[in-house]
Order: structure tokens, then sequence, then C-alpha cells
């Protein structure tokens, strides 16, 4: 009879643990839509991005969206400047990354692909990234040393 007592309370233990445990393995799933939102500008164009601070909203970043309007983005903040790699798993839309420069100045850019684990990597030492649909960037003709402004990039 011991045993039967204690195998009742291991399971009970272990759906206590599951019970606690399901809610992050579900959110795990879902994107990210609670993060703060900062304006940015491009020119005359007004971004509304969403900020990735803390290394686990950075490691989920844009994943599990299935779409995006063209006005929004993610902006990734990083503690210092450093050689910034980004993929793409698990995120199901095309995105541009922008690495860009303490000043808000685009080192350079690159075109990812959905579901690719793909390295894409900053050509310099950077401590932003911002993360737009693919071809917002192209659309309107900015490139490498075009400087965004507002957020951390205020003039």
């Amino acid at each position: 009879m011991p045993f039967r007592v204690s195998l009742a309370r291991l399971l009970m233990c272990g759906l206590c643990a599951l019970a606690w445990l399901l809610p992050a393995l579900t959110s795990a799933q879902q994107p990210q839509l609670q993060l703060p939102r900062v304006k940015l500008s491009a020119g005359m164009h007004v971004l509304d991005v969403q900020v990735a601070q803390t290394p686990h909203e950075r490691q989920i970043g844009l994943m599990f969206r299935k779409e995006m309007p063209q006005h929004e983005g993610m902006l990734f903040v990083f503690e210092q400047p450093a050689p910034q790699c980004f993929w793409m798993r698990n995120t199901l839309i095309p995105l541009t990354a922008a690495f860009l420069a303490d000043d808000g100045t685009i080192v350079n850019l690159a075109d990812m692909k959905p579901q690719s684990d793909d390295s894409h990597c900053s050509a310099k030492p950077v401590r932003y990234v911002l993360e737009m649909n693919q071809g917002w960037f192209a659309k309107r003709n900015i490139q490498a040393g075009y400087r965004l402004g507002g957020g951390p990039f205020m003039r």
C-alpha cells in the first residue's frame, strides 16, 4: 500500500509540474505582441516598431507571425555593439534586417527567407537591428548609409 501512495503523490507532483509548465510551453509558440513600441522615422515614413530588449524577447523576435502591417517592425536592442547574426527559424514571413549603428545609420541590409537557419550578419559591430517586411527598404530606396531617426536615434 505505501507504494501506491508514493506513486499517487508522484503522479500528482508530475501533473502539478505540467500545469505549471504548460503556459510557458504554449506561449513559446505564440507571437510576441505585447512588447513596448517606439516610433522611428525614415524620411517622411513613420515606423511603429516593437522593441525587443531582453535575451528572451530577442530570441523569440518575430517568430510565429503570419503577417505584419507594412509600417510595423521590430527593433532589437543589444547591451553593447557586437557582430550580430540573425536567422529565421520559426519565422513565417520574409523579412529584411537592417543592422544599425548607434546613431541610426544603416550599416548593411540582409533579406532573409522564412523558416531558414541561414545566418545573416552585420558587416561591423552594431547595437541595433531593425526587422521589417522584406522589400520595405527597397521600395523606398533606403540602403546602407541611410540614417533613421526617432527612438534611440533622436537627432
